[in-house]
């Protein structure tokens, strides 16, 4: 395909366009990223892929912030997937939105010892969001995937069991939120949260482990995607 560079916001400049290493030609009037992103994914449908990373003169976007983009910019990169590596972009998605939520409540065992219990409880109920988002994740994951060779749960059972455990863990942790200091609320984070949240990584990993070695990242004609 032939590189096509189209003018972009910014007078004077060039847009470079390229999808899975490949540079991209531009039909007329597809100079915003809007219209960039639209045309790309359509060539991504047609050889039955989807696209999973944008990256807007180097840095990576989410696709729906393009519809607000008001940056000049020089180069769009998109990258593919097959579909069959649907699955293990999941589980990866999943698997970094546990770092980070893991990241919040480390840092949140400390500063509700030093704020007082309202604040301490917003800040707790303000958490949950993000500890809600890998099981949210996890439901996009299809029912027949196959459980590991070394004996660990299904799928179906590994959602099921882990909205339990979240359940109860949110039921838990409100409670000391009622207490006449955050002691208990810190020490909730530390012993039931995260050791939930490592526990539940720890099983992600051994997913991704199986999976890739049916679909490796990058198989097929686009590069690895990134989260």
């Amino acid at each position: 395909m032939r590189s096509d560079l189209r003018p972009s916001s910014k007078p004077g400049s060039r847009v470079e366009v390229i999808l899975d290493g490949q540079p991209v030609s531009l039909p007329p009037l597809r100079c915003s990223l809007a219209a960039i992103r639209s045309y790309v994914e359509r060539m991504a449908l047609e050889r039955q892929r989807i696209i999973c990373a944008i990256l807007v003169d180097g840095q990576a976007v989410d696709p729906d912030e393009l519809v607000h983009w008001a940056e000049p910019f020089t180069r769009v990169e998109a990258r593919s997937m097959d579909l069959a590596q649907v699955p293990l972009q999941v589980l990866d998605t999943a698997r970094h939105q546990i770092v980070q939520a893991r990241d919040l409540v480390a840092a949140a065992v400390t500063s509700v010892l030093i704020n007082n219990r309202r604040q301490s409880g917003e800040h707790w109920w303000n958490l949950t969001r993000d500890l809600k988002k890998p099981s949210l994740t996890l439901s996009l994951l299809p029912s027949h995937l196959s459980a590991p060779a070394n004996g660990s749960a299904s799928l179906m059972q590994l959602r099921k069991w882990q909205l339990q455990q979240l359940a109860a863990i949110l039921k838990e942790v409100d409670e000391t939120c009622w207490s006449a200091d955050t002691m208990p609320l810190s020490n909730a984070l530390e012993g039931r949260v995260l050791s939930w949240l490592d526990g539940l990584r720890a099983t992600l990993d051994l997913w991704y482990e199986t999976l890739s070695t049916c679909h490796p990242a990058g198989s097929g004609n686009g590069e690895a995607c990134s989260s």
